[in-house]
């Protein structure tokens, strides 16, 4: 099972760029093409900048698409264009004209949508005063429809899939609210989702459901052929809470001084102590390396959790930061061989392509 699978940090990198990287730039350019024929203006300039600056997250994510066999190449198709729903919503929610949260809700609804191959696209700007978008929503939400109907074993997953879309969309709509509401809202809601009260904080669980990852490894399986009922419980517990948490808690913490000036909620600014932050970066790196050890593909998954050790500490704003240098040298350590691998390759990447 899965002899395709990259085995060791060398090849998934050849991988990585000689077939998913540009297949990745391929699919981005159809999409920034159709962006920049948004008839609105907002719109159009949020969809861009979303791609512009978020195109990383596509990349990171069709790193999946190698568990995919032959149907790579559908896998990347949707997991660009439902990363670009994500990041473009985020857009819409963070720097854009309204703090209304059932705008947030209606807008995520296309997330929903797009694992629900047999829904009706809608009007998902009907409580926001933009509205002309020239279908471009509504044309992601039918590219994954288009992908996962090919899917035999699709019923499998979906039920799983609508539960971490619906974690992400319900992060979504309380970050984004007044500043006021944010925390007594993430706090409210932790509290209704979560009953391991000593195993994660409430902003430790909001960072476990803002990452993506857990769907496109869903999707690739079973684009791949190998879904199974047990396999799909598996993957779900392997990635959630700890390889998303590990995922988005890293996305947070390279990120911390554009959001205090920019005035964004940022969960890293929530540790009592820089000490207590990296104490808890420590256990989800060890609790991530256990989970998957009972995923097929085992040191794929591995790569993955090492790779993204690697490739944010690598980021040049972690120099930047208090304490920066002496967080990558412990969680570099605390990660292996293969993360700093990840991470040489990325800086060296940097420093070429800039």
């Amino acid at each position: 099972m899965g002899n395709h699978v990259p085995q060791t940090a060398a090849t998934l990198m050849i991988k990585v760029y000689r077939k998913i990287f540009p297949a990745v730039k391929q699919e981005l350019a159809y999409w920034t093409k159709r962006a920049r024929q948004i008839p609105d203006e907002e719109l159009r300039a949020q969809a861009l900048a979303s791609i512009h600056t978020k195109r990383f997250h596509c990349q990171g994510g069709a790193v999946y698409a190698l568990l995919a066999a032959g149907n790579w190449k559908e896998a990347i198709r949707f997991i660009v264009a439902y990363q670009t729903i994500s990041d473009y919503l985020d857009n819409l929610c963070d720097r854009s004209t309204s703090l209304d949260p059932a705008d947030f809700r209606l807008l995520h609804e296309a997330m929903a949508d797009a694992l629900t191959p047999d829904n009706t696209v809608k009007n998902y700007y009907k409580l926001r005063t933009e509205q002309a978008d020239g279908a471009y929503l509504a044309d992601l939400v039918r590219t994954c429809q288009q992908v996962v109907k090919q899917i035999p074993t699709y019923h499998f997953i979906q039920p799983k899939l609508l539960k971490l879309e619906q974690l992400y969309g319900d992060l979504q709509v309380h970050k984004h609210v007044a500043v006021n509401e944010r925390i007594p809202r993430l706090m409210n809601w932790f509290s209704q989702k979560y009953s391991n009260d000593d195993a994660l904080s409430w902003y430790e669980f909001a960072a476990a459901s803002g990452s993506t990852l857990g769907i496109f490894c869903f999707i690739s399986y079973a684009l791949g052929g190998q879904m199974t009922a047990a396999l799909s419980k598996d993957i779900f517990y392997s990635y959630f809470p700890n390889m998303q948490a590990l995922h988005i808690l890293l996305d947070y913490y390279i990120d911390q001084q554009e959001d205090e000036r920019e005035g964004d909620l940022n969960f890293c600014s929530y540790y009592p102590s820089r000490e207590k932050m990296l104490e808890r970066f420590i256990y989800f790196i060890e609790q991530t390396n256990h989970c998957v050890q009972s995923l097929p593909n085992r040191k794929f998954h591995e790569m993955i959790h090492h790779g993204l050790v690697g490739l944010y500490l690598a980021d040049g704003k972690v120099r930047r930061l208090d304490s920066g240098d002496m967080m990558t040298s412990v969680l570099l350590r605390k990660s292996g061989r293969q993360a700093k691998f990840f991470y040489w390759n990325v800086r060296q990447y940097h420093r070429l392509f800039g």
